[in-house]
C-alpha cells in the first residue's frame, strides 16, 4: 500500500480521463490534466528553490490551480501552508515569521503588500486563475520526478484559530492525513461514482482535506464552486450525490423553497461539520430533503475524529462514534483518568489521524499530546454506552459560578426550543461575588416577537436555578468564524465588562 500523500491521491491518475473537477466557469478539468498541471506547478516550486520539507504558504483564491499547487507542493516534498483570505497583513506576518516559508503564493491583486512586506520571492494567482503562477507552470515540462518523502514527513502546517491566544502551527504528516481520507472513504462508501458539490474554503481541514483528499483517493467528480451559493448549490444537486458543507449551508438550503424531496432524489449523502448542527435544523431538513445529515466531528490537529453512520442511525445532537483505527476517550480534565461512560469529561484522541505537535512550541506540544499519544482536545464530551459521542462543548466555554460547573449546551438547548428562538449562544462573564455569571445570547427568527422575560419564564422551569441565565442578549446573529463556529470569545470581550 502507497504510504504518501502524492503515490496515494494523484499518480494512480496518470491516464485517467475521467473528468475531476468542473468550474464556475465552465470549464472541466480531466484527472490526467490535473496530474499534468500538479507536476506544471511542481516544476515552478523547484525553481524557485523549494526543497522537501520546506514550507510554503499560500494565502490564494480559490480556483483549480490552487488545488493543483497543494498536489504540487506534495509531489515536490514540500510543506503546503494555507491561509484564510481573510487574515490581515499582521496575521500575515505572524505566520511567515512563525514558519519561515520558502516561497509565498498570494491573490494577484495582493501582491504589493507581500513583495513589500516580505523578504521572499512571491507567486500570484488572481480569481480567475491567471497570475505569475500560472504563467510560470504553461510554460513548464508536465512530468515531474516526484521527491522521496516518507510518512512520517510533513506534508502540511495548519494554523489553529487562535481565539485564546497565539495561533499554533499544527504539524501533519502524510500518514496523518492519508489514514483519514482511507478512513472516511470507506466509512462514507465514496466511490469514482460520486459527485460532490464543493462549496468550502481549502484554507480550511474540511475543504481540503476531507473534501478534496477522499474525491481524489476514490477518482469521485467535483463540482468546484469558488464559494457558496443557494442557487448554484441548488442548481448543482441533480448533477449531484454528495454534499460536505457547514450547518449554514443548510440553514440558507433551508430558506429556499427550492429545496424539495425531487430535487434531492438522486443525492446520496448530506454531510456536516466544522461546527455544531442544531437539532432543529437536523429534523427541519429531513423532512423538506427526505436525507438525514449526517454529523460528524473534528479538528485541525487530528482531521476527523468520530462520525455518524453511514448505514445506521444518524442522532440529531451527537457526532457519532471514533473512526476506526482512532482511540476515544473521556477523562478528568484536571486527573486525565479515564471516565466511564455517561459522565462529561474531556475528549482526548489518538490515532495515526493524530498531528506529530505544534510547530516551535515544545511546550504546548507537552501539555495537550501525552507521552501515550492521545492528544487532548479541549472539547468536552459525553459517551453513551455504545461508544456514541456527543460534545457539551468547549472546555474554554465551561461556567464555574459559586462552584458549580454550567455546561452552556445545556442551556442553549432549552433555551433552543423556544418557540420563535433560532439560536442562542450562553456564555460567562466575571462576577465579583460568583465568580463568573450566566449570559444568553440570542437570535430570534424572523419575525418572532419573543421578549427576554417570555424566554425565561419558559427556561426558569426546565433549569435549576444557579444554571439560569442572569441575563438574555437579544441579537441580530451571533459572531461566527469563516467556518461558522460561534465566537464565544468576541461575545466574552464585548459583555464581559
Amino acid at each position: 500500500m502507497t504510504n504518501t500523500l502524492y503515490d496515494a491521491l494523484i499518480a494512480p491518475h496518470a491516464g485517467n480521463t475521467q473528468p475531476f473537477m468542473a468550474c464556475d466557469d465552465g470549464r472541466v478539468i480531466s484527472y490526467a490534466g490535473f496530474v499534468e498541471r500538479v507536476a506544471q506547478l511542481a516544476h515552478v516550486l523547484h525553481d524557485a528553490g523549494v526543497q522537501p520539507g520546506d514550507r510554503i504558504l499560500v494565502q490564494a483564491p480559490k480556483c483549480a490551480d490552487t488545488i493543483a499547487l497543494y498536489g504540487a507542493a506534495i509531489q515536490a516534498g514540500a510543506v503546503y501552508l494555507p491561509l484564510n483570505t481573510a487574515y490581515t497583513q499582521a496575521e500575515i506576518t505572524y505566520f511567515a515569521t512563525d514558519a519561515t516559508p520558502q516561497l509565498i503564493i498570494c491573490d494577484a491583486a495582493d501582491v504589493d503588500q507581500f513583495t513589500a512586506g516580505f523578504d521572499l520571492p512571491v507567486l500570484t494567482i488572481a480569481g480567475d486563475g491567471s497570475g505569475t503562477l500560472a504563467q510560470a507552470a504553461d510554460a513548464a515540462p508536465t512530468t515531474f520526478a516526484t521527491a522521496a518523502r516518507g510518512p512520517e514527513d510533513l506534508a502540511a502546517l495548519l494554523y489553529t484559530s487562535g481565539t485564546t491566544g497565539r495561533s499554533k502551527g499544527a504539524m501533519l504528516s502524510h500518514k496523518n492525513l492519508l489514514s483519514n481520507a482511507r478512513s472516511l472513504v470507506d466509512l462514507w462508501e465514496i466511490s469514482a461514482n460520486d459527485h460532490l458539490i464543493h462549496a468550502l474554503p481549502i484554507f480550511h481541514t474540511h475543504g481540503l482535506f476531507v473534501a478534496m483528499n477522499t474525491s481524489l483517493l476514490a477518482g469521485a467528480q467535483v463540482r468546484l464552486m469558488q464559494s457558496f451559493s443557494t442557487g448554484a448549490v441548488i442548481d448543482a444537486m441533480p448533477q449531484a450525490t454528495l454534499l460536505m458543507g457547514v450547518p449554514t449551508f443548510y440553514t440558507r438550503l433551508l430558506d429556499d423553497p427550492r429545496l424539495t424531496r425531487e430535487l434531492c432524489a438522486d443525492m446520496r449523502l448530506f454531510i456536516s461539520g466544522s461546527a455544531p448542527l442544531l437539532a432543529e435544523t437536523h429534523t427541519a431538513f429531513e423532512q423538506r430533503s427526505g436525507h438525514r445529515i449526517l454529523e460528524r466531528y473534528g479538528m485541525t490537529e487530528t482531521n476527523m475524529i468520530t462520525s455518524n453512520p453511514y448505514a445506521g442511525d444518524r442522532i440529531a445532537g451527537t457526532v457519532g462514534f471514533a473512526l476506526p483505527g482512532t482511540e476515544v476517550i473521556i477523562t478528568d480534565p484536571d486527573s486525565g483518568a479515564q471516565l466511564p461512560a455517561g459522565e462529561i469529561g474531556m475528549i482526548e484522541v489518538r490515532g495515526d489521524n493524530v498531528f506529530q505537535g505544534y510547530l516551535n512550541m515544545p511546550e504546548k506540544t507537552r501539555e495537550e499530546l501525552r507521552e501515550s499519544g492521545f492528544f487532548i482536545t479541549g472539547d468536552l464530551g459525553i459517551a453513551a454506552d455504545d461508544g456514541r459521542i456527543s460534545i457539551v462543548g468547549r472546555q474554554k466555554d465551561l461556567i464555574i459560578s459559586g462552584g458549580y460547573n454550567i455546561y452552556p449546551k445545556e442551556i442553549e438547548d432549552v433555551i433552543n426550543d423556544v418557540d420563535g428562538v433560532l439560536e442562542s449562544a450562553v456564555f460567562g462573564v466575571p462576577h465579583p461575588d460568583f465568580g463568573e455569571s450566566v449570559l444568553a445570547a440570542v437570535v430570534l427568527e424572523p419575525q418572532a416577537q419573543v421578549t427576554d422575560d417570555a424566554i425565561m419564564a419558559q427556561v426558569a422551569p426546565k433549569l435549576a436555578r444557579f444554571k439560569h441565565p442572569r441575563r438574555y442578549i437579544m441579537r441580530d446573529a451571533l459572531p461566527r468564524n469563516t467556518m461558522g463556529k460561534v465566537q464565544k470569545n468576541l461575545l466574552r470581550d464585548e459583555y464581559g465588562v
